[in-house]
């Protein structure tokens, strides 16, 4: 099963596993995984505005990251940004609304903590 993970999981995963649930674990762990480049973005600035800070420059840390966990990248496409401007606004943050958008695009569940999310009708694995 394919399933999109959060931005935070993404980075929990990383650097503080077991902030994840142990069902997110077990499913990070066996599922075929997907990161949004809107996460990717995400992390970017979040590196950029000093909220973010790791032990190497980004794109080393990403491509790395990325590349140990066996992710694969789901791109933004023109449906899905149209998607994520029609939604109603029940989550304000951007990102998120993108990965609900990409989510409900693509039939995707995501490997989430924030509950909001759920308010879009999207399977949520936490």
């Amino acid at each position: 099963m394919k399933v999109l993970i959060d931005t935070h999981t993404f980075l929990w995963m990383a650097a503080d596993p077991d902030k994840l649930s142990p069902r997110a674990r077990v499913v990070c762990a066996g599922e075929s995984l997907m990161l949004s480049v809107a996460s990717i973005w995400e992390i970017g600035i979040k590196c950029q505005i000093g909220r973010l800070v790791l032990l190497m420059d980004v794109n080393t840390w990403l491509e790395r990251q990325i590349r140990m966990a066996g992710i694969s990248i789901l791109p933004i496409h023109y449906r899905h940004a149209l998607a994520a401007a029609s939604l109603p606004m029940h989550h304000k943050d951007p990102f998120d609304r993108m990965l609900a958008a990409q989510c409900k695009e693509e039939g995707l569940p995501c490997v989430t903590c924030d509950s909001a999310l759920a308010a879009y009708g999207i399977e949520i694995i936490w």
